[in-house]
């Protein structure tokens, strides 16, 4: 084998795509698992409405903002509430699934990293959602807001007893601001654009809507942060490493000299 014929440099390992039916199937058993775990927290209504009370009291008790300053600014014009009501019904589930498609044809070792991180999120969330069922503040009457989706539509929401498609009392945490927010996280570590960072106007967006339509606290809200931050600390992405041949690691090939060149060249004829 002469110079012309030697061997390029080893490339980097690309990450394998994880099989598509593989994920498919996974993603649905996970959707499933948590449908079935919020039909399972459904039904305490009492409980939920003296949780809603006790932090609703205690948000007060911390100063937070009053989410009826947020609301009050949705309801200064019909075609506004509307706009938010739409974008709270159908934004979130197909935003996060595209997300995910997206990574998984071109990023997949960012994909597994927040697929992971979804599923432990969404787990956690099923948890707080089976042992502390929670009002939304729109049931609550001492919240003075309307329920936004009822009175100017559309709703995703029925009325509570004969609602057998979600539980309304899972307010806590948001999955809305939880799933947009690493969304944002996600397109953020994935790209390099300069304007990646206006991502952020998606979990932006979704804070205002989650809390003007009055279906969430801003308890919620950091919740739901607070459980994204501790999934992103323990689930790290990976950093893959340069490829190594079957002798041990790729070693940079040394540059020939002129003179070699020439030597190595008139050794092929």
């Amino acid at each position: 084998m002469n110079a012309r014929t030697e061997p390029a440099e080893a490339e980097p390992d690309a990450p394998a795509r994880p099989p598509l039916v593989r994920e498919l199937l996974l993603v649905a058993g996970l959707f499933l698992v948590y449908k079935l775990g919020r039909r399972l927290a459904s039904g305490h209504t009492g409980e939920a409405f003296r949780n809603a009370r006790h932090v609703w009291d205690l948000e007060r008790w911390l100063h937070l903002p009053g989410e009826g300053g947020v609301q009050s600014l949705l309801l200064h014009g019909d075609t506004l509430v509307r706009v938010a009501n739409t974008y709270y019904a159908t934004v979130h589930f197909p935003a996060t699934a595209a997300f995910l498609v997206w990574l998984y044809l071109r990023r997949p070792g960012h994909y597994v990293w927040a697929r992971r991180v979804l599923a432990a999120v969404t787990g956690a969330a099923l948890v707080l959602h089976l042992t502390f069922p929670l009002a939304p503040p729109r049931m609550l009457a001492a919240t003075g807001l309307v329920d936004t989706g009822r009175l100017y539509g559309p709703s995703v929401y029925g009325p509570p007893r004969t609602d057998a498609l979600s539980n309304q009392f899972a307010a806590m945490p948001s999955l809305h601001f939880g799933w947009a927010l690493m969304v944002a996280v996600g397109l953020i570590v994935a790209t390099r654009s300069r304007w990646r960072w206006l991502w952020l106007l998606h979990p932006l967006l979704t804070l205002l809507v989650i809390v003007g339509t009055a279906n969430h606290y801003w308890l919620d809200v950091i919740v739901a942060t607070t459980l994204l931050a501790a999934a992103l600390a323990v689930l790290r992405l990976p950093h893959h490493r340069p490829a190594r041949t079957a002798g041990g690691p790729t070693r940079p090939r040394p540059v020939a000299r002129p003179a070699d060149r020439h030597r190595l060249v008139g050794a092929g004829r």
